[in-house]
């Protein structure tokens, strides 16, 4: 059978027949395992004609599915005529070389997919630097499976390597010169927004992180009433935003919405994207958005928990935010995943409903370990101010003719120092006024 040629690997606008190769130990629901898959390919703008699912013990070493089920798939190809056989595997470079000499179509695998879908949502420059890089560490290694159709050339009697094997080395060296360029400007990228985002400390920060299309977008919208971007689709948005939220009973914060998530990501894709990520590595609180409604809810949850502690992010404060519980058939499934989270709560960020329990939580966890106090100190004190900018959060301040009254919250373990500048405190948490020492 002819080779298929993988000179256009964009997705958008072909045919394809969905495959998944399903351990039985695997707790994904039988009947929901190509619910995601169809959400990736409809994403990717693919027109599904056929589907194919083979539970095994393991996945074939060789081509992942049983022969039984390659000759299945066979059938299938001649009748639907489809362009495109997509995996919800991801598979090795062998694996989807041997698949596309069998079937004489061209092999997507979910990893692929994935990065043609980020390729295509990719706006800002800095993201498409981190799909480029993931994009060229993934097809590193499958060089060879690119460059088959030159293996039908002989290099000659005697010749020892024909002009695929010598096309591959030489687009291996400029992948890994062009790498090593997308690296080094990525982490001049990262010590930026790093940076950038330690300044801006006069405000609390908190970061929505979760699934793809679990909703956050939507409640970034509810919480601040500014227009974002939203799509029913899956990594509607690849950048991070960043909003004004005015919370009641606290006050103004920093609310940032991240990209979502996906279980099986790409390992290069989320070491890429780790400086879009650095909001949430660097957030005083996590709000973690889940789409109560979907099936998989639980499972979802840990893929969320598995990459965060991949990209360094500790989850110590963070809130589970149960959405979309207006569409939850079954409550009894909603209030068990709740049981499970000391800090949860159940909302419909379409409907309003539960926002202000929401706010009320994020209060409460903001606010662990923190203390409100009334700084005042002379109004040339400007060192005093940096000095609170950079540590503590400002509420309100307030001038006078000689003075400058700053409220302010501020962790208990740098009370001591701020004592120690001279500074009358007024503690809102035991109502007492404390002359400092120094």
């Amino acid at each position: 059978m002819n080779q298929p040629l993988r000179n256009d690997l964009q997705t958008i606008n072909k045919t394809a027949v969905l495959v998944a190769v399903c351990l039985n130990d695997n707790k994904r629901s039988r009947e929901n395992v190509l619910d995601e898959l169809k959400g990736l390919v409809k994403t990717a703008g693919v027109k599904v004609v056929g589907e194919l699912v083979q539970f095994r013990q393991m996945v074939h070493p060789g081509t992942c599915l049983g022969p039984g089920k390659i000759e299945e798939l066979k059938l299938i190809l001649e009748e639907t005529r489809a362009e495109l056989v997509i995996f919800d595997n991801n598979l090795t470079p062998g694996q989807g070389r041997r698949l596309e000499q069998e079937t004489g179509r061209v092999i997507v695998d979910r990893s692929e997919l994935i990065l043609d879908i980020f390729a295509t949502h990719a706006r800002t420059a800095e993201a498409r630097l981190q799909v480029e890089l993931a994009q060229l560490q993934y097809n590193r290694t499958r060089l060879k499976r690119l460059w088959t159709h030159l293996e039908r050339i002989d290099g000659g009697i005697g010749a020892s390597r024909g002009p695929g094997e010598k096309q591959i080395e030489t687009d291996r060296r400029l992948i890994d010169q062009r790498i090593s360029e997308l690296q080094s400007s990525l982490k001049e990228v990262e010590q930026r927004r790093e940076r950038m985002v330690k300044q801006r400390r006069d405000h609390a920060l908190v970061s929505l992180v979760g699934y793809t299309n679990a909703g956050k977008s939507t409640l970034m919208r509810a919480l601040t009433g500014e227009e974002v971007y939203i799509a029913d689709q899956l990594f509607a948005t690849l950048d991070t935003k960043t909003r004004l939220w005015k919370i009641p009973g606290w006050g103004d914060a920093l609310l940032s919405d991240t990209v979502g998530f996906v279980r099986d990501l790409p390992h290069s894709l989320v070491a890429s994207f780790k400086s879009t990520l650095e909001e949430a590595r660097h957030a005083d609180l996590l709000l973690h958005v889940v789409d109560a409604s979907n099936p998989e809810a639980e499972a979802q949850v840990a893929t969320v928990e598995a990459v965060l502690e991949e990209i360094g992010v500790e989850l110590k404060n963070f809130i589970l935010v149960l959405n979309k519980a207006d569409q939850v058939p079954d409550r009894m499934a909603l209030d068990l995943l709740r049981a499970r989270y000391e800090w949860s709560v159940s909302i419909s960020a379409r409907t309003g409903d539960g926002l202000d329990r929401l706010a009320q939580l994020v209060v409460d966890r903001l606010g662990d370990g923190l203390e409100s106090v009334t700084v005042s100190t002379g109004i040339e004190d400007g060192k005093l101010l940096g000095w609170l900018s950079e540590h503590a959060t400002i509420i309100d301040t307030h001038y006078s003719e000689t003075t400058a009254t700053f409220r302010c919250r501020i962790s208990r373990s740098m009370l001591p120092r701020l004592r120690q500048r001279g500074t009358i405190l007024e503690d809102h948490h035991d109502q007492s006024s404390l002359e400092a020492v120094g």
